[in-house]
């Protein structure tokens, strides 16, 4: 008989086309294909349903989003209290199958009397309150620094319902040494990703790619900093992908000729881009959590060139070439420009890449937990 798993997740999965979602859809994927009978429970607010979700799932449930409620408000976190449906828990009540979390989005009935005694498991994206207190930090509005401030108060004082948890998965070895300091039910389960094989092109290309949904505060100021700081004055061709960038990356890159900004870039595009840049050029600010763009780039591109926040305790630092400052980017990036990406490179790469980041191994070890 087949195991059965009840899944929450905090958006609709499908299409897998930004970092959190994605881990969800192929994490849903690789269940699907071991064998696992998979209720999904979607909460959704904005993204189209798919047909593609049952294909792949026994059952999809799908709860809306209680956006209007006040963000200010309340003692619960915004991103917890806005996901609460009385129906949900109705459903899962249904059978005593065992319940993933996607994220601490989805925990609001992880301490409901009623599943007290379900195995249940959490997926940690990332350290939720370091990332809101990341948020604040860059944020000029008023009132969205205020919230990302409360709600990083908020989180911090929810995350102890973790220990309502059998298992918290933890999606990389930082967070995992990070939350090994206040609970004791926590695991390492590497991300899933749309990669079945390296597919990084052998030889030169001519630009450099940076990409991300620029909706995101870290990656909009990310991007902000390449434009003003790295290919400010270097002659190298440099191209932004992602959506809704801020009005301020958009002044910035008008006055350079030589970067191009991608507003509307379809899935299929990025790859594209990754697959024939020469250098896929990824800072962050934010060291919580593992970057997915990373991944792929490294399945699916050239050189990846990184600080140290993007890849410190991820085991891909010796896949990147890791600059920390403006000036040392630069400087990476005129010997890069040069250097053809060769056998021996993709060898090496290939070799790391299917130890730590195969999706058929590590699923094994979620249905083990099960």
């Amino acid at each position: 008989m087949s195991k059965q798993l009840h899944v929450i997740s905090f958006d609709n999965p499908f299409p897998p086309n930004y970092g959190g979602v994605i881990d969800v859809y192929y994490k849903l994927k690789a269940l699907f294909e071991a064998g696992v009978e998979i209720n999904l429970h979607v909460f959704e607010y904005g993204r189209e349903r798919s047909a593609e979700l049952s294909k792949i799932c026994k059952t999809v449930n799908y709860y809306p989003r209680r956006t209007f409620v006040n963000p200010f408000v309340g003692a619960l976190p915004y991103i917890v209290s806005t996901r609460n449906d009385a129906t949900l828990l109705q459903n899962l009540l249904k059978d005593k199958a065992p319940i993933l979390f996607e994220g601490l989005h989805s925990c609001y009935f992880l301490n409901e009397p009623l599943l007290a005694n379900r195995l249940k498991i959490v997926r940690m994206h990332n350290i939720e309150h370091d990332y809101y207190r990341k948020l604040e930090e860059i944020e000029g509005n008023f009132f969205k620094k205020y919230f990302f401030a409360k709600e990083a108060d908020r989180l911090t004082k929810f995350e102890e319902i973790l220990n309502h948890a059998n298992h918290v998965l933890a999606i990389s070895p930082n967070d995992q040494a990070n939350l090994t300091k206040r609970f004791n039910n926590i695991k390492l389960l590497p991300a899933f990703h749309a990669n079945k094989e390296v597919s990084t092109k052998i030889g030169l290309g001519k630009f450099a790619l940076y990409h991300g949904k620029l909706s995101v505060g870290e990656n909009d100021e990310a991007a902000r900093f390449l434009v003003n700081e790295v290919f400010n004055n270097i002659n190298i061709p440099f191209i932004i992908a992602g959506n809704n960038p801020s009005a301020a990356l958009q002044k910035a890159v008008e006055n350079n000729p030589h970067i191009q900004l991608l507003r509307h870039a379809s899935t299929e595009k990025i790859t594209q881009l990754t697959q024939d840049a020469q250098v896929n050029i990824l800072p962050t600010f934010q060291s919580t959590g593992i970057k997915l763009k990373l991944i792929n780039v490294l399945y699916q591109g050239r050189w990846a060139l990184v600080n140290n926040l993007m890849v410190e305790n991820t085991g891909l630092a010796d896949l990147c070439c890791v600059a920390n400052t403006a000036q040392n980017m630069k400087t990476e990036l005129k010997r890069l420009m040069d250097l053809p990406f060769d056998e021996i490179n993709l060898a090496n790469r290939k070799q790391v890449l299917s130890t730590a980041f195969c999706n058929q191994t590590n699923v094994k070890i979620l249905i083990g937990l099960m």
